[in-house]
């Protein structure tokens, strides 16, 4: 009787174990269900005047990309508009106002980067019919050209290029353009490119999916080369390019990851339209 007692009691207790093993066992495939659900909506911070890779009509390559990782993860692309000066991390993506950042340096620390999607360089951009083909950052033709370079505006943060020519005693006839331009303006950014066309400066160095952008729209012909030596530990011209999320995003960061490796190839077909200068990763 007691070992029968002892029997049912064990059955019992097995029921519940089963039981119990079952529902722990939907609770682990709930959870799983509910972290890989697609979010309705992905939220990409994003300037509204920034060709060629941002605005508003959605017309820049940053947007199509993002259109593309929105569609691949089953969500929908939307975008915060907030124009990208100082404080932009803080007030957007580290304040949950939008969920990825695209278009960053891999390296930059502010954020969880994903996979490099690209890798562009600093360029030389002269007309076509002036000498200055094949340059580099010593060349003794820049002693004496009119340059124009992009500047952020603060010694401590400027672009490569205007450390680099400082670095090398050109400043007598160097103009600076700043990278963000004025958002009045209809192409903010575009105007060191412009001053190439106009003759308003003979060589000028400009990164390179702006300079391909606006140079292949020049009614100008346009000469444009990589900027040479790229690889000065202290003032590299070439950077990988990836997206942005918050650093205690790993799971969107890794999903991410996942589509930038299935569309390469239509990522890169998005590039070449924009004429955006690829160079080999490192």
């Amino acid at each position: 009787m007691v070992a029968a007692r002892r029997g049912h009691q064990r059955l019992h207790v097995d029921h519940q174990s089963a039981a119990m093993k079952s529902w722990a066992a939907a609770l682990v495939l709930a959870a799983a269900t509910c972290w890989a659900a697609p979010p309705a909506s992905l939220v990409f911070c994003a300037d509204p005047n920034d060709l060629p890779y941002s605005n508003r009509a959605g017309d820049g390559f940053e947007n199509k990309i993002a259109n593309l990782v929105a569609k691949d993860l089953g969500a929908t692309a939307a975008f915060l508009w907030w124009p990208q000066r100082r404080g932009y991390v803080r007030k957007t993506l580290n304040a949950a106002k939008c969920d990825v950042w695209p278009g960053v340096a891999a390296d930059l620390d502010m954020v969880a980067a994903t996979h490099a999607y690209y890798r562009s360089t600093y360029v030389f951009v002269s007309r076509q019919r002036a000498p200055f083909e094949h340059l580099t950052l010593d060349d003794g033709r820049l002693t004496t050209a009119k340059i124009g370079v992009q500047m952020v505006g603060n010694d401590a943060t400027n672009t490569p290029p205007a450390h680099a020519i400082a670095s090398r005693g050109l400043t007598e006839n160097v103009r600076g353009y700043m990278v963000y331009g004025d958002s009045r303006d209809e192409h903010p950014s575009a105007a060191i490119v412009a001053a190439v066309s106009a003759g308003d400066v003979d060589v000028a160095m400009v990164w390179g999916p702006l300079a391909g952008y606006f140079g292949h729209r020049s009614s100008v012909p346009l000469r444009i080369e990589p900027v040479v030596p790229a690889d000065d530990p202290r003032w590299p011209m070439a950077f990988d390019i990836s997206m942005g999320v918050r650093r205690d995003d790993a799971a969107l960061r890794d999903r991410i990851n996942a589509v930038l490796d299935r569309e390469k190839p239509a990522i890169a077909a998005i590039l070449r339209a924009y004429h955006v200068p690829v160079i080999t990763p490192r």
